[in-house]
């Protein structure tokens, strides 16, 4: 059997491995000069938001029932996180001071002996430590639970995008029979009063005059006014079968009638067939 390869000296790895890199030049050795102050670097390995929060920690380490608590084992271990806070020159506040009078108190009282007579649990003197760490508890726990919730930003991320571009299309009032048939009257009362000299009427035809109205409206390439349709010279006749052309129109779906508001003056136009939006 081969002998095991003999391991190399820990000045070899030294050489081998750097410790720093300062300015592009490797250090494999540390400075004979090299001051390092005892409190340079401190690692803080718990955090307590305060003396309950510093119980409570000691008790679920230990796995011990809330509602029996051995005093003089917790106001050890709690003694000796302060002892070990001020070592590490961490600045105390009052209230972990204040918890720990209160903790030797409470020891005290319990070595004292207590009457035959009297209930335990009147005369418990943990019974004020117990209640107020049952309500951190309680507090603590729905804190931890509204931290496990998902969170905007944190856990859910809304995406934004930006909104399509919407197309605005008024609606116009539909127009009632009744407003065009007050229209018709008002037409044919405007013919009744145009004098015609004419002595042979020519005959006239509802599908060349539908014809005759599309062209105009086909030129105009808007709204044009439903009396300027009407040709007064031509007398009822004329405007009746200029009328009834209108009327086939808006049947066969070529023209349709548009108000702005109620009783305003009727326009006609081309029918604009709306695309989906």
């Amino acid at each position: 059997m081969s002998s095991p390869e003999t391991p190399a000296p820990p000045t070899a790895v030294a050489e081998l491995s750097p410790l720093a890199l300062v300015y592009g030049e490797a250090f494999t050795r540390l400075p004979q000069d090299l001051y390092i102050p005892p409190d340079a670097l401190e690692v803080f390995l718990e955090a307590f938001e305060g003396p309950l929060d510093l119980l409570l920690y000691l008790i679920r380490k230990q796995n011990i029932d809330i509602l029996d608590i051995p005093v003089a084992d917790i106001t050890r271990q709690y003694m000796r996180y302060v002892e070990l806070m001020k070592s590490v020159q961490l600045e105390l506040a009052a209230e972990y001071l204040v918890m720990a009078a209160m903790l030797a108190e409470i020891k005290s009282r319990m070595l004292l002996p207590r009457p035959e007579h009297a209930e335990a649990e009147e005369d418990d003197p943990r019974a004020e430590l117990i209640r107020r760490l049952q309500e951190y508890e309680r507090f603590k726990t729905a804190a931890e639970d509204i931290d496990k919730l998902p969170r905007v930003g944190r856990d859910l991320h809304v995406p934004l995008l930006p909104a399509p571009e919407a197309r605005v299309r008024t609606l116009l009032p539909e127009v009632s029979l009744d407003e065009l048939l007050h229209a018709m009257a008002e037409v044919l009362h405007r013919a009744d009063m145009f004098e015609s000299h004419q002595i042979t009427p020519e005959a006239l035809s509802t599908r060349e005059r539908m014809s005759d109205v599309l062209d105009r409206l086909r030129s105009t390439r808007g709204f044009v006014p439903f009396a300027s349709l009407f040709r007064l010279e031509e007398g009822r006749l004329g405007v009746v079968v200029t009328f009834l052309a209108i009327l086939e129109l808006i049947k066969e779906s070529l023209v349709e009638l548009v108000q702005n508001e109620a009783f305003a003056p009727i326009h006609v136009r081309t029918r604009v067939i709306h695309e989906p939006v």
